[in-house]
């Protein structure tokens, strides 16, 4: 009875329409900056950290805790990234995806990085961001009440391209080695992922400050990476399909685990509800085998 009303949850909550939405506006507006975005200070229903002191303003992160959440619990936590093309995109867009994580008991985190439309930055402090949101989380892991060891990561779009980079050892160009993971992410997932920027076959090198290559995941991936659960519609013209082909066949080729699951007519922001129930079955099942799910608060 548990395992399956976990995967009613997932099914019915896990991808809300509002946010698939506002992703897909996100990422359709990447090459025409937006006027004036606020960065939300705080989201309904979280409690607000700040990971990174930063100019022009500190990094923050927002933290979805479920319900008889204790310090003590030592739960597994899953962090998501919005996506935006590293240009637009606000942590609005990861709320979704915090709470549907804390009705299934884990702790969930959305976490703000800085992008060129609301800070002046560079997708390389993109990265920056990403690797420092999940240290900060690992070190304060007793104060989260989570096992650093268990935090799966997610994104979308550009948020996957930088879910990538949480799990890989080398610190990329404009990055401190002060700031990186203290462990790799138990697994990732990925949807619609912006896994190739290099110069010579990928896409937005351009906005990697001459270091697309250096910042491409899908040219810089550890030997050993976590699980891998990807999403992507073969009708995606904002990141084509075969930039997913090409992952999954590198993943493989290495030996890692990865479940590629294409979405037939799928676009970028793999919106319907068809796709969403799709999202969501494979996704808890993935949580599943990995011990994730159900959560078992108290165990190491």
């Amino acid at each position: 009875m548990l395992i399956r009303l976990l995967a009613t949850l997932l099914v019915s909550a896990c991808l809300p329409p509002a946010l698939s939405s506002a992703e897909s506006q996100a990422s359709t507006r990447a090459l025409a900056p937006l006027k004036s975005v606020e960065t939300p200070l705080t989201l309904p229903g979280a409690e607000t950290f700040i990971y990174q002191e930063l100019p022009p303003e500190p990094m923050r992160l927002h933290v979805f805790k479920p319900a008889g959440w204790s310090a003590a619990d030592r739960r597994p936590a899953w962090i998501h990234f919005f996506g935006g093309g590293f240009l637009n995109g606000t942590p609005l867009q990861s709320a979704g995806y915090g709470r549907n994580a804390a009705k299934l008991g884990l702790v969930g985190i959305a976490v703000d990085y800085r992008v060129k439309n609301r800070h002046g930055t560079d997708a390389t402090q993109c990265v920056a961001d990403a690797r420092a949101a999940l240290h900060w989380v690992q070190t304060h892991a007793t104060e989260l009440g989570i096992d650093p060891q268990r935090v799966v990561v997610s994104g979308s779009s550009a948020g996957g391209h930088l879910a990538l980079w949480t799990a890989i050892t080398a610190t990329p160009w404009g990055s401190d080695p002060a700031t990186a993971p203290l462990h790799p992410p138990a697994a990732l997932i990925l949807l619609s992922a912006a896994a190739d920027t290099s110069e010579s076959g990928g896409q937005r090198s351009d906005r990697f400050a001459g270091h697309g290559l250096a910042l491409s995941p899908q040219h810089q991936l550890d030997a050993r990476m976590p699980p891998v659960l990807m999403f992507h519609g073969d009708a995606d013209t904002v990141v084509p399909y075969q930039y997913a082909v090409a992952l999954d066949e590198k993943l493989r080729a290495t030996g890692n685990a990865c479940e590629f699951v294409t979405l037939p007519g799928g676009a970028h922001n793999l919106g319907t509800q068809e796709e969403r129930a799709i999202i969501a079955a494979k996704s808890n099942a993935f949580l599943e085998r990995l011990k994730i799910l159900p959560v078992q608060p108290g165990l190491p």
